[in-house]
């Protein structure tokens, strides 16, 4: 689905300008990551797409459209992946995983692809286990599948490594990647890992200090597969990493808003 963001400005209520003349379209199938400086608006952008602003505590003009549907239109299979999983404790990680099925009350023979998709990310042998029980890179790797297993056709990710090792947030990146290649949904990933958001991006979206504006958007044109292991360092991944940080460093230099 296509994601069109036109002169969006978003202000809280309270006084905050948060975005300003956000311009940005999506195409359908698109991998979009942006950075910017904390507090840019990044992630309040995340949820005017997803429909979850509160209209109480702030105010948006411009238009956002989902194929050309407001947020939170009925029709639109949209999924959200939080910086910290959202597992439910008293659910195993497998009926986690079905969840989104269970709500939208997916027969149970069809349930089954949700048992897949655990072992597809490395957590066969841990379908019975609670959330407490495993690591917090197998409980991301859940709340990864828990989305996908009902097919959205827009993700929305927050950060969602940030919280996890090197290396753990690698093997996620690829999981991810590969799962991406495979059904081309639309995603538009967050992140403060310049890295992360080259290996992972089609486009780099480059945010400005508050009141966030696209500052520079990057395509990513990077040879052979990508495979997060193996980009860095690599001659284009550099060049690609120093000028989304020259971008960058600028909003920084510039202080706080």
């Amino acid at each position: 689905m296509r994601i069109t963001i036109d002169g969006v400005g978003i202000r809280f209520r309270r006084g905050v300008e948060v975005t300003q003349d956000v311009t940005l379209d999506i195409p359908s199938g698109d991998f979009v990551t942006i950075v910017g400086p904390s507090g840019c608006g990044k992630s309040t952008l995340l949820n005017a797409i997803a429909g979850l602003l509160d209209p109480a505590e702030c105010e948006v003009e411009g238009r956002i459209a989902i194929d050309g549907n407001p947020p939170g239109a009925r029709g639109i299979r949209l999924g959200y992946v939080f910086q910290r999983d959202t597992l439910l404790p008293w659910r195993t990680i497998l009926d986690n995983v079905e969840l989104g099925l269970l709500i939208r009350h997916v027969p149970r023979p069809e349930r089954a692809r949700a048992r897949e998709l655990v072992s597809l990310v490395g957590l066969e042998g841990f379908e019975h286990y609670y959330p407490h029980q495993v690591s917090g890179g197998m409980r991301q790797r859940a709340q990864l599948v828990r989305t996908l297993a009902y097919e959205p056709d827009v993700i929305l990710m927050d950060e969602p490594f940030g919280a996890l090792d090197a290396q753990n947030r690698m093997l996620l990146q690829a999981e991810l990647l590969r799962m991406w290649e495979r059904r081309r949904v639309t995603v538009v990933f967050v992140t403060h890992d310049l890295a992360e958001a080259i290996v992972l991006g089609q486009r780099v979206v480059v945010m400005s200090r508050r009141p966030g504006r696209v500052k520079a958007v990057r395509d990513v044109k990077l040879a052979g597969a990508r495979d997060p292991f193996e980009l860095r360092g690599s001659p284009e991944f550099t060049r690609l990493e120093a000028a989304v940080w020259a971008e960058l460093r600028d909003e920084f230099r510039a202080g706080p808003a």
